[in-house]
């Protein structure tokens, strides 16, 4: 009896690829969708597909410190809008902008898992809950 060696699925491999490339450059620029097409044998358009389709990627320069803002029904019902109205303030851009000096972005995404701690946001890999307006400016100062 043979036993077949077990590889990963394409779209795991591309997947993997898009995150280095994301971790070391900060986004997916174009070139590299169309290198690891080529080198793993994926259509370009479904390489791109995968970079676009998880939030948590990106194919455009975005800035050193992301902030990503609940928008699910618990950070809601605590009141989140007056959290985005907060940022968007301190920071001078709308959700999906990038500030002028290019340190902070600023999105909206589905839930961040801290429901116990709403409103919730995450900076980086960085989660921050419990939060309030007055909050905000000694958060933003902390990744200056």
């Amino acid at each position: 009896m043979m036993v077949e060696a077990k590889t990963k699925p394409q779209n795991e491999t591309v997947l993997v690829r898009l995150k280095e490339v994301q971790d070391k450059l900060g986004y997916i620029p174009e070139e590299s969708i169309k290198a690891i097409a080529q080198s793993t044998g994926v259509p370009v358009s479904q390489v791109y597909g995968v970079a676009t389709f998880y939030s948590f990627l990106t194919v455009k320069p975005k800035g050193r410190n992301i902030i990503r803002i609940c928008q699910c029904e618990p950070c809601h019902i605590k009141d989140s809008k007056v959290i985005i109205a907060a940022l968007e303030d301190a920071l001078g851009v709308d959700p999906g902008e990038t500030t002028a000096d290019g340190r902070f972005t600023l999105e909206f995404t589905n839930c961040i898992g801290a429901c116990d701690m709403a409103p919730a946001m995450l900076i980086n890999d960085d989660l921050l809950g419990n939060l309030t307006p007055g909050k905000i400016p000694q958060i933003l100062q902390l990744y200056k």
